[in-house]
């Protein structure tokens, strides 16, 4: 075996070792599950549509306290984006449902929300409470400032 084969396969073992750390290797990331969930208390239906860089998941109505669930692995380089349209009544809303740096730490693997009249409310797994609440984004808001959906 040549040198440089041998440091480069002692690389990728360390690289394959650190990863590991977490309870996977670092290849392949934990699986996110994503519940949304008609909150709005007014007896109105949600209507949504999510999806991602990659992935449309298409227009959904949710019934007064019902659900829509999905799963993804975040990718590996951990820019994971995925952003909703909601609708209701006479109102449209944006909200980025799942952006990885910002919830990859506080949700894990389950990131599930109940959606509101004035926003999106994430369940805390720790308490059994959706208490991490956060207002609507415009679409200017978006990350990289590009306008999603339309």
């Amino acid at each position: 075996m040549f040198p440089f084969s041998r440091y480069l396969l002692s690389f990728m073992l360390l690289v394959f070792l650190a990863g590991s750390c977490d309870g996977g290797p670092l290849i392949i990331q934990k699986k996110v599950d994503i519940r949304i969930t008609n909150d709005l208390g007014t007896g109105a239906n949600l209507t949504h549509h999510c999806k991602s860089k990659d992935d449309d998941l298409g227009t959904h109505v949710l019934a007064p306290n019902q659900l829509f669930e999905w799963g993804f692995r975040p990718n590996f380089w951990g820019t994971t984006l995925y952003y909703c349209q909601f609708r209701f009544g006479s109102e449209t809303h944006w909200f980025n449902i799942y952006v990885e740096k910002r919830d990859a730490s506080r949700c894990d693997d389950k990131c599930w929300w109940m959606v509101g009249p004035i926003g999106a409310c994430l369940l805390d797994s720790r308490f059994g409470i959706y208490d991490r609440c956060e207002g609507w984004n415009d679409p200017q808001y978006l990350e990289g400032n590009e306008k999603k959906g339309k």
